[in-house]
């Protein structure tokens, strides 16, 4: 990763399927581009529990948020994608047990069902350590 405004990848995640950065880091922000439920490292998507794929979009997020001088502490704003609200208590449980003091301004939107079949996407928004 570049110490100065440029795409930030790290390997340790899903590889990009297209043409934009796992995350850009401008002045003390890092934008995080929006990510599926991918296993960790994974490029194959696996329909797993709405449950699995909201751990697994925490651990990638920790991931790119690491390479790029960041950390869950500092996100600062979620958006979350999610096709079908009744699994909300699930899904807000497990993001409450990662974040857990810690409470990002977060925004929910319901849509359809999400590339590859997934049924939860989120994007975030993080300042870096200092």
């Amino acid at each position: 990763m570049t110490d100065k405004l440029g795409p930030k990848q790290t390997p340790n995640v899903t590889q990009l399927g297209g043409h934009y950065a796992q995350a850009m880091v401008h002045g003390d922000l890092v934008y995080l581009s929006v990510q599926l439920g991918f296993d960790p490292g994974s490029s194959t998507p696996e329909l797993v529990s709405v449950g699995q794929q909201v751990r697994n979009f925490l651990s990638n997020l920790s991931a790119i948020l690491d390479e790029a001088g960041s950390n869950m502490d500092h996100v600062i704003r979620t958006i979350v994608d999610i096709s079908d609200v009744a699994v909300w208590p699930e899904v807000n449980a497990i993001y409450a047990d990662v974040f857990g003091d810690h409470h990002p301004v977060r925004t929910i939107v319901p849509c359809n069902t999400l590339h590859h079949g997934f049924q939860i996407e989120i994007d975030a928004l993080a300042v870096m350590k200092s």
